[in-house]
């Protein structure tokens, strides 16, 4: 039994019924007191999440909650009113269950890009994304976990999955390029029993296993339950932890070595480090001067080392004019470039470097070196 508690904005008697959008027997709703206490039972998947809507008829439009679920008229030039009263609930499935390893970023608007203006320009202009719900691993792509996967893989008709490096087994892989990450999360999804996301042609029939193939977003498909990497919008979006205009993924305008592995420097006043240069706790003085994934807390939403330690791989090609254009809902960057964007600074770069804003666009696709690693996303549905 699970229960959503729901505080009653109003005197209205209130009724639910059995919804669901899930294949199968649905969640039931059981009972819906006076005070305001929802109570159902969910037979279908215990670890899914799932999400309350309303509607004023029974076959009306469904509306996800919000706290005013109320419509309002302006009364300045009316004289007759209508407002839509809730009286009909359903509750239904909003993800499948969650992999190993992930944590779920909610779907919802997010501001994109440098509100405070102490970045590049290519961080600008600010403008509002709407991003669906999605699952991200929690933490950096570990070489342990690349070589069980890319073991698979040359079995199983990746022919050229690179080796990659790692300070230690539980350290973020790195010197791996963006097609290389591309062709390991079609493995990965494979090994596991999901769909691969990235084809060579149009029609989606020939899976990326081996050689250099710059994929198009139409060659991309978008719904399956298989990993990718994230676009740019989500990564960001996963990184601000929940909140909104801040530098940091952990919800501050400031970083420290107790919260990031990055450089310390006196150049910026939002660099509050007490100790400087490179992270006292990793520098053996032998590059590349990585950190274990997980070292340091966690943002909002679950997710570490979204700023220093490696830079991440993102799916979008680079154009420094794309913010100016980029589409309200479920960007995915422009369709063609000769650079692939990088997230969330790196061991070797200051405090500028590691904001959430800031894009890295220094790197074709097949670059490799010790600064570059990446995690990987899933979609909320099968």
């Amino acid at each position: 039994m699970r229960k959503i508690i729901w505080l009653l904005a109003g005197v209205v008697s209130l009724v639910g019924f059995l919804a669901t959008k899930s294949v199968g027997q649905g969640p039931v709703i059981r009972s819906f007191q006076g005070n305001g206490q929802l109570s159902w039972t969910n037979v279908v998947t215990t670890n899914a999440i799932y999400r309350l809507e309303w509607a004023s008829r029974l076959d009306g439009v469904w509306h996800s909650f919000t706290y005013q679920p109320i419509n309002t008229i302006d009364a300045h030039d009316m004289t007759l009113f209508v407002v839509e009263v809730p009286m009909f609930y359903r509750v239904v499935m909003e993800t499948n269950e969650p992999p190993a390893g992930t944590v779920w970023i909610d779907s919802g608007e997010f501001v994109m890009g440098d509100p405070q203006g102490v970045g590049w320009a290519n961080e600008l202009p600010v403008h509002t994304n709407f991003i669906s719900g999605f699952w991200m691993d929690a933490m950096e792509v570990t070489k342990m976990k690349w070589d069980e996967v890319r073991s698979w893989g040359l079995t199983n008709g990746y022919t050229d999955l690179p080796a990659g490096a790692g300070k230690a087994s539980n350290h973020p892989v790195q010197t791996v390029g963006w097609y290389g990450c591309v062709k390991w999360c079609n493995a990965r999804s494979e090994k596991e029993g999901y769909s691969p996301v990235y084809f060579t042609n149009d029609t989606r029939t020939v899976v990326y296993r081996t050689g250099i193939h710059d994929v198009r977003s139409n060659q991309v498909d978008w719904t399956v339950k298989g990993y990718r990497l994230p676009t740019e919008a989500e990564w960001e979006k996963a990184a601000r932890g929940g909140r909104q205009g801040r530098q940091f993924p952990w919800g501050r305008d400031t970083i420290q070595h107790a919260w990031a592995n990055y450089i310390s420097t006196n150049t910026y006043d939002y660099d509050t480090s007490p100790t400087r240069g490179y992270h006292p706790t990793y520098n053996d003085g032998v590059p590349p001067l990585t950190s274990p994934v997980g070292s340091f807390p966690s943002n909002g939403y679950g997710l570490y080392d979204m700023a220093g330690n490696v830079w991440e791989w993102c799916w979008d090609w680079y154009d420094p004019g794309y913010y100016a254009v980029s589409l309200g809902t479920d960007p995915r960057g422009p369709a063609s470039g000769t650079i692939r964007v990088l997230r969330g600074g790196a061991w070797s770069h200051d405090a500028l470097g590691t904001r959430v804003s800031v894009r890295n666009v220094l790197s074709g696709p097949a670059t490799t070196n010790y600064l570059h690693g990446f995690r990987t996303v899933l979609p909320a549905r099968q």
